[in-house]
């Protein structure tokens, strides 16, 4: 293919991704997914290796690019089937984020998957909005396997019937999985459509030519890391079951061979070991992490393909950066993978000045929310679940001011409006405002974080998942941290990570962490 055509055909690969999100986007119900954005999509070759995927969540596609395979070739495939996961040790990040995966077939032949993986809000966890300040993954909701969903274009709605049943909106919850199957519909029909005038073996050898392009690119750019041990070390502010400074550690080694291939080592030896509560972090989402910091280096017109990151090995032995099965993590893929990423940012700091950037706000600030029938008893409402993240400062960097009150690294999602949240939700949405000079100070300021502050109208427990209120984002060349978090309810002030019991009337303020700066002021 000459650069033309591949240039063309990537576009229209990264379309297909592109159209699927926004199907599963407009049909989806809940506003997690229809107005916060907090899902993904993705297209795998016939062997599980990545080819193509949007701009959606860095936490959901790096995940899925790292361990797909080995699902996928687990099963038979049949044109019509799709599968089911949220299983953390098999690729999964936390089990509110549900993975459906369907086959392409093109005259009678496997040639691909297209998957995609939407955050569901309430699945079942011990408290509402599915992210508890858990001790094991029973407290964290349902557990699903790989399993069948659809078989020969039939859906199992028995199965979504017992995953919903759970759910204080069971409708609701029942559309979310509608909408991912057909945004998985819709992609295996474009997909399908891509092939048709190239033929299997055209689509092969585009997909080999793309995974090689973008492994040249990787190369090129990698170059510039100089050749070395690159070491960096921070910690989280805790867990909220009692351990406190959990240590993160990663030393990149960065080589060349004598044909001039980049070869790099992200090792977590050192790492704390695995902590009793939620913040444990999946293999997978380290990996996702330290992939997500690699792409940042790369143009931005850089296929995001198996071959972008086939240079990259990770090693995480014995630690809560790669969590055993069965331990909890729905803090884990939110909290910790930020911080994962702030170290390897840091460790590339370390190695050259170009890399010197100020670290970000360091956490997705998780609220979760919602009431049962019996406590609403008596009021107008319905029993209800709700979850967002909030987004805070962005570092600062030798070129240029942080962004100020935006989601950073691992997500890329947006707020829910007050519209939204007062039309669904027994809440009312006081303040969503800029948290004026919270971000470092230097030559170039770090971002700031925002304020948001919720009346509730009625009983409701609350959790909290948040991180960098111990801990500041750190500056670089001399720049200024940016202010910690703080949350506080009426006006006293909470830990990192609570569970809360709250009464109509009751507030609730939430001020994200600043970015850091860069250099002297």
């Amino acid at each position: 293919m000459d650069a033309l055509a591949l240039s063309l055909f990537n576009s229209r690969l990264a379309a297909v991704c592109d159209e699927a999100g926004a199907r599963l986007q407009n049909a989806a119900f809940s506003p997690n997914i229809r107005e916060r954005l907090d899902y993904s999509c993705a297209v795998f070759d016939e062997t599980g290796r990545l080819a193509a995927q949007a701009a959606h969540i860095p936490v959901h596609l790096g995940s899925m690019a790292f361990a797909l395979r080995d699902i996928v070739n687990q099963f038979e495939w049949n044109d019509g089937d799709m599968l089911i996961f949220n299983a953390p040790w098999l690729g999964g990040t936390h089990l509110p984020d549900i993975t459906v995966v369907a086959p392409i077939f093109v005259q009678g032949q496997l040639i691909g998957f297209i998957a995609n993986r939407a955050h569901h809000a309430d699945i079942g966890a011990k408290t509402p909005g599915s992210m508890p300040l858990s001790g094991s993954l029973e407290e964290e909701g349902i557990l699903i396997e790989p399993q069948w969903l659809v078989r020969d274009h039939k859906i199992d709605w028995d199965l979504i019937n017992r995953f919903v049943s759970h759910s204080c909106n069971p409708n609701s919850e029942r559309g979310d999985y509608a909408a991912q199957i057909s945004s998985c519909r819709l992609g295996c029909k474009h997909l399908a459509e891509l092939v048709e005038p190239i033929g299997i073996d055209g689509w092969r050898n585009a997909v080999e030519e793309t995974n090689a392009y973008a492994a040249r690119l990787a190369n090129q750019y990698f170059s510039d890391i100089p050749e070395g041990v690159w070491s960096f070390s921070d910690v989280m502010d805790g867990d909220g079951l009692g351990a406190s400074d959990c240590l993160i550690k990663v030393s990149l080694t960065v080589s060349k061979d004598d044909a001039g291939q980049v070869k790099i080592l992200a090792d977590f030896a050192g790492s704390a070991a695995p902590v009793n509560g939620n913040i444990n972090c999946p293999l997978a989402v380290t990996v996702s992490a330290v992939y997500y910091v690699f792409r940042c280096l790369l143009p931005e017109y850089t296929p995001s393909c198996d071959g972008t990151f086939a240079s990259i090995t990770i090693n995480a032995p014995d630690s809560f950066v790669n969590a055993p099965a069965g331990v909890a993590v729905a803090g884990g893929n939110v909290e910790t993978s930020s911080r994962i990423v702030d170290c390897v940012i840091g460790a590339l700091a370390t190695a050259s000045p170009q890399f010197q950037i100020a670290a970000s706000q360091g956490t997705m600030n998780n609220l979760a929310m919602g009431a049962t029938a019996e406590q609403i008893k008596g009021t107008p409402f319905k029993p209800w679940s709700y979850y967002e993240t909030m987004g805070g400062g962005m570092g600062a960097s030798e070129h240029n001011h942080g962004l100020s009150a935006i989601q950073s690294h691992m997500t890329n999602t947006r707020n829910t409006s007050a519209e939204e949240i007062e039309l669904h939700y027994p809440l009312r949405l006081r303040a969503h405002a800029v948290r004026k000079d919270s971000g470092g100070d230097g030559k170039h300021l770090g971002g700031s974080g925002l304020i948001r502050r919720y009346e509730f109208l009625s009983p409701t427990t609350v959790t909290l998942l948040t991180e960098r209120r111990k801990y500041a984002p750190w500056g670089v060349n001399g720049g200024k941290d940016g202010a910690t978090g703080q949350n506080e309810l009426n006006g006293k002030t909470l830990s990192g990570k609570e569970r809360l019991d709250v009464d109509n009337g009751d507030t609730l303020t939430v001020s994200t962490p600043g970015g850091g700066g860069w250099g002297k002021a």
